[in-house]
């Protein structure tokens, strides 16, 4: 399948680099810095661009079958960039009748506010990220109401290692707490979405208790 990559080079996207390539997907990354993945240049179509520019988007989107939306960000204040560059994709994909677009979000998202564990709940989303999952919200409002095949992934917190168990994933998030999750099962979990009906149209919290 042909995919286009937002967040190519931040840590989740680069698993999905590593992993689609193996599953012989033909990727695209939009990227401001595309030294950043001078390594994959071999395997990756790679082009240069901001995901706010729209005349960039709308020629990465062009020939792709799906999208992959896994821009991250460091700063803990106000930001629009996620609703801004979602609003961008959206109407490049309409316009190019590219239907699926798989986006990650995260927990304190719509219903996983909450439930993420007592230290995300009380301390680090109150005081880091709760600015920036304002504009998630809105992100995420946007997807919902397009005419696009979508599926938003709202991972745990990301916690590297072997996690133990198997990767629950649930819409119905009454009397689930995930607390933690690894980069690569998320890309997995990702890519997955690229051909499987089972989430379409659905928000899906993943993790581990």
């Amino acid at each position: 399948m042909k995919v286009l990559i937002l967040g190519a080079t931040g840590s989740v996207g680069l698993h999905i680099l590593r992993l689609g390539t193996g599953r012989s997907h033909e990727l695209t990354a939009l990227a401001r810095n595309p030294e950043k993945l001078k390594s994959w240049e071999s395997r990756v179509r790679i082009v240069k661009g901001d995901a706010l520019d729209k005349g960039a988007v709308e020629q990465a989107v062009r020939g792709q079958e799906a999208a992959i939306y896994a821009i991250g960000i460091k700063t803990i204040g106000r930001t629009t960039l996620f609703s801004e560059s979602t609003r961008i994709l959206i109407d490049a994909m309409e316009r190019s009748r590219v239907k699926r677009l798989v986006c990650i979000t995260g927990v304190g998202a719509g219903e996983t506010k909450g439930h993420g564990g007592f230290l995300y709940d009380r301390i680090l989303f109150p005081l880091i990220t709760k600015r920036v999952y304002e504009d998630k919200e809105v992100q995420e409002a946007l997807i919902q109401k397009s005419s696009l095949d979508w599926v938003i992934v709202r991972p745990a917190v990301f916690r590297e290692g072997t996690p133990s168990g198997k990767l629950e994933a649930v819409t119905d998030v009454r009397g689930v707490t995930l607390t933690r999750v690894s980069r690569a099962e998320v890309a997995a979990f990702l890519l997955d979405q690229l051909t499987d009906g089972g989430y379409l149209r659905k928000a899906v919290f993943v993790g581990h208790r």
